[in-house]
């Protein structure tokens, strides 16, 4: 279980991003949401280590992981897929799911974690990452490696960013999949209502801090209002 005591994040000018966070996360599939530029993404990054908090502490089952790094986290156990999947010129599709997996891999073993996220293993397996994958398919080879990493803890950071609608419809069966068949946590920054339907909890951040948190059931309806109250305003 990961836990966040009173963690807060300031940037130059004394401008407080987040404001003492204290959160636990040991639901199966965890959903953050909230306005943009609410320290969302802040916080995953925090939680990946690709940020040290100003203060407070990280704890991974009740181990002080607060002064690691990233290397060190995903050491430790925690994924993170960028928004914007990384290129790797030259390395094939099951090279880099191997390398990622940090053990030794059998093709077969490649494919099945390929097909998990709905990719004909056939088809990607020797692919190159280069150009030539669209934005949908990089994100899937993206959430393969973290498949293959079998984390306790995995981090998307808007993984619906940039892809077209008939991809983010595919991406969000590969979620309910992962839903079913991770052993440990999914986190997801996402502002998507059906990515936050499939969450067996989210938590709302705005102006830097926990605005609520809860089962979708509970917490959806009043967003819901809330952006349709907004737009309300804003046609007025």
């Amino acid at each position: 279980m990961l836990e966040l005591k009173n963690i807060s994040y300031i940037v130059e000018g004394n401008k407080e991003i987040l404001k003492d966070i204290n959160l636990s996360f040991d639901d199966k599939f965890v959903a953050i949401t909230g306005p943009n530029g609410s320290g969302k993404s802040t916080l995953a990054k925090i939680i990946a280590g690709i940020i040290q908090p100003t203060s407070g502490q990280i704890l991974l089952d009740g181990e002080d992981i607060t002064e690691l790094n990233i290397t060190e986290r995903a050491k430790k156990g925690i994924s993170y897929a960028f928004q914007q999947p990384v290129h790797f010129k030259g390395l094939k599709v099951k090279d880099l799911i191997s390398v990622a997996s940090g053990k030794s891999m059998t093709v077969k073993e490649i494919c099945d974690v390929l097909s998990e996220v709905g990719l004909c293993a056939r088809d990607y397996v020797n692919r190159e990452l280069n150009g030539s994958l669209s934005g949908g398919e990089l994100k899937r080879i993206e959430i393969a490696m973290i498949r293959a990493r079998a984390t306790k803890l995995s981090v998307f950071d808007e993984p619906e960013a940039g892809i077209d609608l008939w991809s983010f419809n595919s991406l969000i069966h590969v979620f309910e999949e992962l839903h079913e068949k991770t052993d440990g946590t999914i986190l997801i920054i996402s502002h998507q209502e059906r990515i936050l339907e499939i969450a067996d909890k989210i938590i709302v951040i705005n102006d830097g801090h926990v605005e609520k948190e809860g089962a979708g059931s509970d917490v959806i309806p009043g967003l819901i209002y809330k952006a349709a109250a907004c737009h309300k305003v804003s046609q007025n």
